[in-house]
């Protein structure tokens, strides 16, 4: 993988490549980590050049062997602690909650792009947003503070209580507990 050659290709170019439909063999694995917080590490140190972590962020997908930087002759499987993208911005308007990540993805928040509740590695559960090609990001604190802000409190059919958020026609859960004082997420 040519990283200049990528840069130089990809300059100018706002567009998510259609890795989706490249389908190359596995090259192996490349020393890129994916710390839990969505730093991207090469070799154990943070890119140099910030540009670069964004333009492999636009190659990346979630195969079934994990994830992986695809081109359309190579693929190379890196390491990613929880979620490789992390909400850092949320608006609202034209009735939907709008969310961009650490390298410019915006992703509606609606039925196609939803909230879920997952584990992280620390064994808690805490909101993720679909993005693209498998790909989720998860939350910000300060992002998920201020959605709990416009959140609302309901019991759940299941007899939980539920933070829930309305975007785009729906209600997205936020956290849920089952005891009287709901717990921090994120």
């Amino acid at each position: 993988m040519n990283i200049d050659r990528l840069v130089q290709q990809s300059e100018g170019s706002a567009a998510i490549p259609p890795v989706d439909t490249w389908q190359p063999a596995l090259s192996g694995e490349i020393d890129i980590l994916v710390q839990e917080e969505g730093t991207w590490l090469h070799e154990g140190q943070p890119f140099a050049r910030p540009a670069i972590a964004k333009l492999l962020s636009t190659l990346l997908r979630l195969d079934d062997d994990g994830y992986c930087l695809v081109t359309p002759v190579e693929r190379w499987r890196l390491t990613v602690v929880d979620r490789p993208l992390v909400v850092v911005e949320a608006d609202f308007h034209d009735d939907a909650w709008w969310f961009k990540t650490q390298f410019d993805d915006v992703v509606r928040l609606d039925a196609e792009h939803p909230i879920t509740l997952t584990e992280t590695p620390g064994g808690e559960l805490a909101p993720e947003c679909a993005v693209r090609f498998g790909l989720a990001a998860r939350l910000h604190r300060n992002v998920f503070y201020r959605l709990v802000e416009q959140a609302r409190v309901v019991e759940s059919a299941s007899g939980h209580s539920e933070c829930q958020l309305y975007s785009a026609g729906n209600w997205h859960v936020l956290g849920q507990w089952s005891d009287s004082v709901p717990s921090e997420s994120p």
